[in-house]
């Protein structure tokens, strides 16, 4: 795979380890070069703010492009600032402290181009990885979550070992500053979908020096940048899972009354608060899923893609068609008047309501229910409107592309005739 490799390493404070890394990378280049056939390879240092020998031991090396920050910028802005630098049409990034085998671009590099993909990682999560325990299991957590979310697996979300191709670029930007823009890119090229991601198991060494992650407040940002490309570019399934878990909750507050009544057609009287509770919930969860649909149709129309084809996402487009959502209301509003019919009769004849009150809960529910779908009605309705002139093919020729005709319709070879 002819090309250039520009491999770029980030550091802050590493001076223990960052002269050794450099020699790695740069006595790697004949092999990379041979291995992935690559044309050459170059390495960058981005010095992110150090305050110790990090810069100076960097520019020792003649053949090493060095970039510095007055002040610390962060993880993520100093990868970026390499790349923006790099000749490469191939941009290859990894830890400075010693972590990381440089002649392991190759197997990145193969990988790239054996699976057609945009971005290969290296994850660390294999058999014999020297990870410390307690980020291991920090990563088994963000891979669970991301794979709920994303429907597609990776191991190792915060690899710090990646080969890109530079065309990519413009579809993973923008991309957070700090320790967090690999879980970030990780996150947004599963979730968007646009790009496509290798995973190749390799060698991990324990570092060398103190780390900087803090395990906590980066385990956050972790978390949060993973959310928030859901958010942005699937909303329906981290909401589906909300109304789904509200549900579950519903369920259980609301079994015993349901089998009471089912069993002996009654409800006790101090019943009344677990059956609020519940119905309060479920609601909750009725309007989670409202919300899903139109969320859903606006990342659709936002990000240009298409809709989902199977899944929860589709389960939740053909739940609300226009038929399902004409159906639903005619229904909601009529098992509304239905249940709380006998109340609203005797009320309007004598002015009083003697009908238990579990009736008029329900019909409450019910009425809330018929607003909410009528206003995902009214959303989706007006969503589908603003597609509709957003389509190319449905708007009208240009004048000047129209051929003229005959008045009654026929064409003009018909009136040539």
């Amino acid at each position: 795979m002819p090309g250039r490799l520009s491999i770029v390493v980030p550091a802050l404070d590493e001076e223990a380890a960052i002269g050794e890394t450099v020699s790695r990378c740069l006595a790697a280049r004949e092999h990379l070069c041979a291995r992935a056939g690559l044309d050459a390879v170059e390495v960058l240092v981005v010095s992110d703010g150090s305050t110790d020998r990090t810069e100076e031991i960097a520019r020792g090396f003649p053949e090493v492009s060095v970039l510095a920050f007055d002040r610390n910028r962060g993880y993520g802005a100093a990868i970026k600032c390499g790349f923006a630098h790099a000749s490469g049409d191939l941009l290859g990034f990894l830890d400075a402290d010693g972590t990381c085998d440089p002649r392991f671009f190759a197997d990145l590099c193969e990988a790239l181009e054996k699976k057609r993909a945009d971005i290969a990682l290296g994850s660390r999560m294999g058999a014999g990885s020297e990870m410390p325990l307690v980020r291991t299991a920090g990563n088994l957590v963000f891979a669970f979550l991301l794979g709920v979310l994303a429907r597609r697996t990776v191991q190792d979300t915060a690899s710090g070992m990646r080969v890109l191709r530079r065309a990519a670029l413009g579809d993973l930007y923008p991309l957070p500053d700090g320790l967090h823009f690999t879980p970030a890119m990780s996150a947004r090229v599963l979730l968007e979908g646009k790009l496509r991601l290798v995973e190749v198991p390799m060698p991990y060494a324990e570092r060398v020096g103190r780390s900087k992650l803090s395990v906590l407040r980066d385990g956050i940002r972790f978390l949060r940048s993973i959310v928030q490309a859901a958010v942005t570019y699937r909303p329906a399934r981290p909401l589906l899972l909300a109304a789904l878990a509200l549900a579950l909750a519903a369920g259980a507050l609301g079994a015993a009354p349901l089998w009471l009544w089912l069993r002996e057609r009654h409800l006790e009287e101090w019943m009344i608060y677990r059956i609020l509770l519940a119905w309060l919930l479920a609601v909750a969860s009725a309007l989670v899923v409202c919300a899903a649909a139109v969320a859903d149709r606006i990342a659709v129309l936002a990000h240009e893609r298409q809709i989902a084809r199977s899944g929860a996402t589709w389960l939740l487009g053909r739940l609300f068609t226009r038929r399902t959502r004409r159906v639903g209301s005619a229904v909601l509003l009529a098992l509304a008047l239905a249940t709380t019919w006998p109340g609203l009769a005797q009320w309007a004849a004598t002015g009083e309501v003697t009908m238990h009150w579990s009736r008029a809960v329900l019909g409450s529910l019910l009425v809330v229910l018929f607003v909410a779908l009528g206003t995902t009605t009214f959303m989706l309705n007006m969503l589908e409107l603003i597609e509709t002139q957003r389509r190319p093919e449905d708007r009208p020729a240009p004048p000047d592309r129209i051929r003229p005709g005959r008045p009654d319709g026929a064409s003009s070879a018909e009136a040539a005739r």
